[in-house]
């Protein structure tokens, strides 16, 4: 080969430098994955913090009643509507209504008087697995002009 001239082939390459070079890719790759595993477990998180649904109310139990209501809870994480319910024996009970977070029902039209205390509602949800619980969730309240408030 005439001097000056570039080889065409690949120059023989230093077997610790090769090394070295599949160590900083391995390196890299090893730190993109616990980022990515880091990030998925950040976005993860707030998904599983929220309660379950069935870890408190028994989805057996559906309950259907119609009473006044007394008073309306309207804070975080969720709304709770109190409602008296006259029984048969003529025993007053006081059912704890669980509703949707006050956030998400403010921006669909209610407000924390939308419910007014003496306001006859009839409620179909699930009763709490406890015996003793008078909650009540994956509860729809319907007013008496058939309008439902959640």
């Amino acid at each position: 080969m005439p001097r000056g001239a570039k080889s065409l082939t690949a120059p023989p390459t230093n077997p610790d430098n090769l090394l070295s070079n599949l160590w900083r890719l391995m390196k890299r790759n090893l730190l993109l994955l616990a980022s990515s595993i880091f990030c998925l477990l950040l976005v993860t998180a707030p998904i599983t913090a929220h309660h379950s649904v069935t870890a408190e109310f028994d989805l057996n139990k559906p309950i259907s009643f119609t009473g006044t209501v007394k008073k309306v809870d309207w804070m975080n994480p969720h709304i709770y509507t109190h409602i008296e319910v006259k029984e048969a024996d003529g025993k007053v009970v006081v059912y704890k209504v669980e509703g949707g977070a006050p956030n998400s029902l403010y921006r669909n039209g209610w407000r924390p008087d939308t419910l007014k205390p003496g306001e006859t509602v009839t409620v179909e949800g699930r009763r709490a697995k406890s015996p003793t619980s008078m909650n009540v969730g994956q509860a729809s309240i319907r007013k008496t002009d058939g309008t439902r408030v959640y």
